[in-house]
């Protein structure tokens, strides 16, 4: 999945943060969709303007960020 080809940042859209070339439909909103578990069929149907490759891509990139970012997660205390 080349997620780049469906995935743009554009300061004059939705204050530069990522979305769905073509839409205002920002990355987070996909993300913050599947965290809450709706399904990609759920997502597109509130979404008609998304495509299957569309959540995939969202999700392609939120990986990428993971690999390249570290993120400090606080250790939960044993019981």
């Amino acid at each position: 999945m080349n997620w780049q080809e469906r995935i743009s940042v554009d300061p004059l859209i939705c204050h530069g943060r990522t979305c769905i070339k073509g839409t205002r439909i920002m990355v987070s909103v996909i993300l913050d969709n599947l965290a809450a578990g709706l399904s990609v069929g759920e997502i597109m149907q509130s979404y008609p303007s998304l495509t299957e490759a569309d959540i995939q891509a969202a999700i392609a990139y939120a990986a990428e960020l993971a690999r390249e970012r570290i993120i400090s997660i606080q250790m939960e205390a044993s019981a």
